[in-house]
């Protein structure tokens, strides 16, 4: 059996190596590469291994891109740190999963696993890998805003508002510096659009960021008050239901 092992990391490489030697003393490794480049460059000029370890992060980008410049037709063991529930759907066909640093037993499960492929002949799986790096991107999130001041547009950074709210029947961004533009979007809308490890909804009205919270203060019913900068002429209460997603929040 021929195996190629393409990971940045060489303490990582090393353990891989050595366990798979330990695994299937009957395999060699032809060859260790360490980036996109190295091993696009390899594949295109050597035959096909039998299988492939590959790590998902390199240091020149993701491994995904490997299979965009050359056909993989062999079975694939990607090595990675990302939770395993976030992979878990993708453990089909010849597209399996080792979570790092790897264990034996688990190399192992995967060596029965290309067994069970490779006598089946099945090669890799594209649409797996295509819905894998879809689900492995971060989603983009909003820089910037359009608003009208008079007769005139103009925009405004996402990173200068320090909270939005809705009131009487519009949204606001009040910025850092104090001013306030009128959003053509809903508070609904913007949850969908504004990064959540920097602002949240802490009740129908407001959308907090993170930096704009100066004090927490415990209040009557199980809620908290909160003082923001700048201040306005808000109650900034997070609603009960919130209070306990609201701490998980605060203490990612």
């Amino acid at each position: 059996m021929k195996i190629i092992v393409i990971e940045d990391e060489k303490p990582a490489s090393r353990r891989l190596v050595r366990l798979i030697g330990e695994c299937r003393p009957q395999a060699k490794v032809e060859s260790v590469l360490d980036s996109i480049e190295r091993s696009v460059k390899w594949l295109a000029q050597n035959d096909m291994p039998d299988l492939i370890f590959m790590d998902i992060q390199l240091a020149d980008g993701m491994s995904f891109e490997i299979f965009k410049k050359i056909r993989i037709s062999v079975p694939v063991i990607f090595t990675t740190a990302f939770d395993q529930y976030t992979l878990k759907a993708f453990k089909v066909n010849s597209v399996d999963y080792l979570l790092t640093p790897i264990d034996e037993e688990e190399l192992m499960a995967a060596f029965e696993k290309f067994d069970t492929y490779f006598r089946a002949n099945t090669s890799s799986d594209q649409s797996s890998i295509d819905r894998l790096l879809q689900s492995l991107q971060k989603p983009s999130y909003k820089e910037r805003f359009l608003v009208k001041a008079g007769h005139q547009l103009s925009y405004i950074s996402v990173e200068d508002i320090a909270y939005f709210y809705s009131k009487d029947s519009m949204v606001h961004a009040r910025m850092k510096d104090g001013r306030q533009h009128v959003i053509d979007y809903t508070l609904d809308q913007l949850e969908g659009q504004i990064d959540p490890s920097c602002f949240f909804r802490i009740n129908r009205q407001i959308i907090t960021s993170i930096k704009a919270i100066r004090k927490i203060h415990t209040y009557f019913n199980s809620r908290l008050k909160l003082d923001l900068l700048p201040a306005g002429d808000l109650e900034v209460i997070v609603s009960r239901d919130r209070v306990g997603d609201f701490k998980q929040w605060l203490d990612r």
